[in-house]
């Protein structure tokens, strides 16, 4: 049986207040399928699906759903559900997923699918709850189905990150979609990084013109030095050993 999803408290954060700005180049564009008049239309709404969802540093060749892409133009599917197959979507999971802990991909989701910042913490133990539960792709259907994510944006609407100015910040929030999402600290941590390497000596930088040259003295110094030592240390004689009956008397 899987366990529900934990309850959090909403916060008051920018998305969740109601906006008096005029429109301008900060304001989102909305791309629906509702206004489709042509076959460039609807190539421009997949390419906003492909930027909110796998951010412009992941749009590859590779990577184009080509089969989801088909379905969306002839009306087999809605753009809900071309969201959702790219979230789960191999490449998406590999580069993400993979790459990150499941707070680290809650976060990433929340903010690309439902178009919003998690509220706190305990948001993302809730959902990285039901990632360990449900798997990514239960993760990415709860996402997708939940009453926030269809009164946002409904059937035919391509998420967008809500109300991007701050007034607090000078040019605004930056976009989730441009965040790149490289390797977490936790990953990072497994992979065996960060590497400290102690240097034992202090390398010093020498002009050519004050190098020694052929002949120096100083350059025997640093040849006695790299001489390797010999194998086999002289042996000790113990002093029991020693007969001091044989040994020569001391000049007076």
């Amino acid at each position: 049986m899987a366990l529900p999803l934990i309850n959090y408290a909403p916060k008051s954060q920018n998305q969740r207040v109601a906006g008096f700005e005029t429109g301008s180049d900060e304001q989102p564009r909305i791309f629906t399928t509702e206004n489709v008049l042509s076959s460039g239309d609807m190539e421009n709404l997949i390419w906003a699906g492909y930027r909110q969802i796998y951010s412009e540093h992941q749009i590859l060749k590779s990577n184009r759903q080509k089969s989801l892409e088909s379905q969306l133009k002839f009306g087999q599917i809605t753009v809900r559900d071309f969201i959702r197959g790219l979230a789960i979507s191999a490449p998406f999971l590999e580069r993400n997923y993979q790459t990150n802990s499941n707070y680290r991909f809650v976060e990433m989701c929340v903010q690309r699918i439902l178009g919003r910042d998690v509220y706190s913490e305990r948001e993302k133990i809730a959902w990285s709850i039901v990632v360990a539960n449900k798997g990514p792709q239960g993760f990415i259907d709860e996402l997708v189905n939940s009453e926030e994510y269809l009164d946002k944006f409904g059937y035919d609407t391509i998420p967008y990150q809500q109300r991007r100015i701050l007034p607090q910040r000078v040019g605004g929030e930056t976009p989730f979609n441009l965040k790149t999402p490289r390797y977490g600290e936790y990953h990072r941590s497994q992979l065996g990084f960060p590497q400290i390497i102690w240097q034992t000596s202090v390398r010093r930088f020498v002009p050519q013109e004050q190098q020694p040259k052929a002949g120096d003295p100083s350059n025997y110094l640093g040849m006695a030095r790299n001489m390797p030592l010999p194998a086999t240390p002289p042996q000790r004689v113990p002093l029991a050993n020693i007969n001091i009956d044989t040994m020569v008397p001391r000049r007076r």
